[in-house]
């Protein structure tokens, strides 16, 4: 359904391109750009929040001419550092192994078995996975639903996690304002985050409830310029994460309640792109900043997917094995 609805809105959005400041054709030109610059300064890719897992689910989800052996050998850096760990990427941040869940499956790689390891079997305990609070269960039902994987059962674990579970710890962590935070009041990023673990729950009334909430919260948070500040400050990852949310809600970023003053999210992100080096973390930044230009860039991946009516980002059902010769995702 959110496939047919992606399709409805980029004919929508494709006869009024025009009005707005950002063309699609502009969209792709950043996007090969970027791609470009990542790879270009990012020859090693490994476990990591940096160079690492948003690194290669942008790219793969790009579906660009990146050499399939590049992928493969983010692959075996990360069974060695999976088998260095003997499998325990993390004691207590178990968001570590969803983020490499999620890079995994957008490469056509099987998370269960990772030298030897199940990645996905931390996120059947409940209690440790929550550990981190609200941050916890939303990469955990992110990374589930990317592959559509069985909730594994841990037999460690004292609480044995659902995916229900996951949903109503998100649910009942909403604040009165509609948002989601971390610390306090509603952070847009945050919230953006919740929206995308949620984005495939909406059937159930109380989480479409949550989710109107929390897309009036955005639309009234939004600054007069089209983007976001987190914590006080203005940044580019906060504009990229709301992109990313309601493409995977199926409600175009052009949408009207996302523009201010004449300018949409798209036009103030790319407010943070200087060719050929990447996107800045704020206005004032000297230089580009990796993860910005990383969260950037898998947002942009993101809003090409809607407009041309493809996957979402974390819907990875079109994703084939890296190792066949033929380009590994549908683009």
């Amino acid at each position: 359904m959110k496939k047919i609805i992606s399709l409805i809105l980029s004919f929508v959005l494709i006869s009024s391109a025009n009005a707005f400041a950002v063309s699609i054709d502009d969209i792709n030109s950043v996007i090969s750009d970027t791609e470009k610059y990542l790879y270009d300064n990012s020859q090693t890719p490994t476990v990591s929040s940096i160079g690492g897992e948003w690194l290669i689910m942008g790219l793969s989800r790009n579906g660009g001419d990146i050499p399939v052996g590049y992928y493969e050998n983010y692959y075996n850096n990360v069974v060695n550092y999976v088998k260095e760990c003997g499998g325990v990427l993390h004691n207590k941040k178990y968001t570590e192994y969803s983020r490499v869940i999620t890079a995994l499956t957008s490469i056509g790689k099987d998370p269960q078995n990772v030298g030897g390891y199940n990645l996905l079997l931390p996120l059947g305990d409940f209690e440790k996975t929550t550990w981190q609070g609200i941050n916890g269960a939303i990469w955990a039902l992110i990374a589930l639903d990317c592959g559509q994987y069985d909730m594994p059962y841990n037999t460690d674990a004292q609480i044995h996690a659902t995916r229900e579970m996951y949903v109503e710890k998100i649910i009942n962590s909403q604040l009165d304002d509609g948002g989601w935070s971390l610390l306090g009041s509603g952070e847009s990023d945050v919230t953006a985050m919740a929206l995308q673990a949620l984005s495939n729950y909406t059937d159930n009334s109380e989480v479409s409830n949550c989710v109107n909430k929390a897309i009036s919260f955005l639309s009234a948070s939004q600054n007069e310029n089209g983007g976001y500040s987190s914590w006080g400050t203005e940044n580019s990852e906060s504009c990229a994460q709301v992109i990313v949310a309601l493409c995977e809600l199926g409600i175009s970023p052009f949408d009207e309640r996302f523009e201010k003053n004449g300018k949409n999210l798209a036009d103030n992100l790319m407010s943070y792109y200087t060719i050929g080096d990447g996107f800045k973390h704020t206005y004032d930044g000297d230089g580009s900043n990796q993860m910005a230009t990383e969260q950037c860039f898998y947002s942009l991946v993101s809003l090409k997917r809607f407009m041309n009516g493809d996957n979402s980002l974390y819907d990875m059902s079109d994703v084939c094995n890296i190792s066949q010769d033929e380009i590994n995702v549908i683009k």
